[in-house]
């Protein structure tokens, strides 16, 4: 982990004699921080089931896998088209409508099934049912949102989760919203110990970015920092943020299961603490012509009063209030003591953008998350012309 001094140096080379603004670190410029895409060791390979395999995480799960020397299969609706490797084994079914029947074929078993795209429980119970005597190994790709709050900086894979307060029986609950999508995770969590008792990994992510996000909740600032100009930032630049590239989490997510490592993990990033001057600093710095960039970073209450939210408009970010202090500073001490490892933030950044510009012309035209350009620029016209004191 580079020291704050290198840190300062890596900014001198990239940005010359620019002013900075606040004295910011850039964040894993370092190409030596990423891992490897294929192994250099031997790894036994492994008969792999991915359920869903065709979003986000999963293709890269999937040819990462195979290029260990993995076979692997992916059960899914057979709707959403994917760039796999020839010698994946495509089974389709509907987890919605119960229909398992192409996992359930006889004489079938996997070393260990990945459940990428759960959010209700009735889709790990009747997993269970159907591969609990099929797997030595069941891993869960569970979220952050579990835990109950964010009241306290550092919380582990302890902490409090969030309970379910609903009134329905939650494995009739056929869609998951807002409110109830942490509590029911945390409640398929438990069905999956349930089912596969002895055998289960969860893997609790944070927010997950980089090329083939379709929230835009990363690719927002890339692309926006790449128009140039002044730029509306949130809050305080030391508001921490942390974020998982797709890749990292897909490819550790396969060594998990090489090593058969059970238990519970937090899987965000990066390996040190990251602040929002970090991260958009650390964008600027990689793409070419966005040295005219002037961030304007507009406080909470001021956001507040222009009805600028968190997360939606000002993604990637949180307001840190009292009760909010874990926000971004969630533990990640047991998923690097596994070999969670992190590419850089330069091609993460590079590689979001360069995926976005592959996407429609429409596509492009609006972003899913983050202010469009007309309502930032009021926003700033109305920071400018606030009352002085």
């Amino acid at each position: 982990m580079s020291s704050r001094r290198n840190f300062v140096q890596q900014g001198a080379t990239a940005f010359g004699a620019m002013a900075l603004g606040p004295l910011v670190r850039l964040p894993h410029l370092n190409p030596a921080h990423a891992p490897p895409m294929i192994a250099s060791e031997q790894v036994a390979p492994l008969n792999i089931l991915i359920l869903g395999g065709t979003g986000f995480t999963g293709p890269h799960q999937v040819r990462y896998a195979v290029s260990r020397g993995h076979r692997v299969s992916v059960f899914n609706r057979g709707r959403r088209q994917a760039d796999l490797p020839a010698s994946v084994e495509h089974l389709v079914g509907d987890r919605m409508t119960g229909d398992l029947a192409s996992i359930q074929k006889v004489n079938r078993s996997w070393d260990v099934v990945i459940d990428n795209p759960t959010t209700l429980p009735f889709w790990v119970r009747d997993a269970g049912q159907v591969l609990n005597d099929k797997t030595k190994h069941y891993i869960f790709i569970s979220t952050i949102s579990t835990y109950a709050h964010y009241r306290t900086a550092g919380m582990d894979e302890n902490y409090e989760l969030a309970a379910y307060t609903g009134t329905d029986d939650p494995l009739t609950i056929k869609q998951s919203t807002g409110a109830l999508y942490g509590p029911l995770k945390v409640l398929s969590e438990k069905e999956a110990e349930k089912w596969f008792p002895g055998r289960v990994t969860v893997i609790r992510p944070g927010l997950i970015v980089g090329p083939g996000d379709e929230t835009d909740r990363f690719s927002y600032w890339p692309v926006r920092i790449e128009r140039g100009g002044e730029v509306a930032a949130p809050g305080n630049p030391e508001d921490p943020t942390q974020i998982i590239d797709a890749r990292d989490l897909a490819e550790w997510t396969i060594r998990m299961a090489e090593q058969r490592t059970l238990g519970i993990y937090n899987a965000t990033g990066p390996r040190s603490p990251l602040s929002m001057a970090e991260m958009l600093y650390g964008i600027r710095a990689v793409l070419p012509g966005s040295h005219d960039i002037k961030f304007t970073w507009l406080p909470v209450d001021f956001l507040t009063e222009q009805k600028v939210r968190g997360w939606s408009d000002m993604p990637t970010w949180l307001p840190m209030r009292a009760d909010n202090q874990g926000w971004g500073r969630v533990s990640i001490a047991r998923a690097l003591a596994k070999g969670l490892t992190y590419r850089p933030l330069a091609d993460t950044t590079r590689d979001t953008l360069a995926w976005f510009k592959t996407q429609p012309a429409e596509r492009q035209a609006t972003l899913r998350a983050g202010l469009k350009p007309e309502r930032e620029a009021e926003v700033l016209a109305a920071w400018r012309a606030r009352p002085r004191t």
